[in-house]
């Protein structure tokens, strides 16, 4: 992964995400990456990837389970 490594802000200019959702999918697993430093880092493949990927996308990271 580190040959073309991009920082989120550059992956969501390229894909359309935004760098937040990104970083959220990273953290959760959800897209291949890792942080350097401060930076959370990932690849265009990655990311073509998960939006390849119809059952991930389905999945709501925001998702909650309610009480009542």
């Amino acid at each position: 992964m580190a040959d073309d490594l991009l920082s989120l802000r550059e992956a969501a200019a390229r894909t359309g995400l935004s760098a937040s959702h990104l970083r959220l999918l990273v953290r959760t697993g959800r897209v291949e990456g890792q942080r350097i430093g401060s930076y959370w880092v990932t690849t265009e493949a990655a990311v073509r990837a998960y939006l390849a990927d119809e059952r991930l996308r389905k999945k709501d990271p925001y998702k909650r389970r309610r009480s009542g």
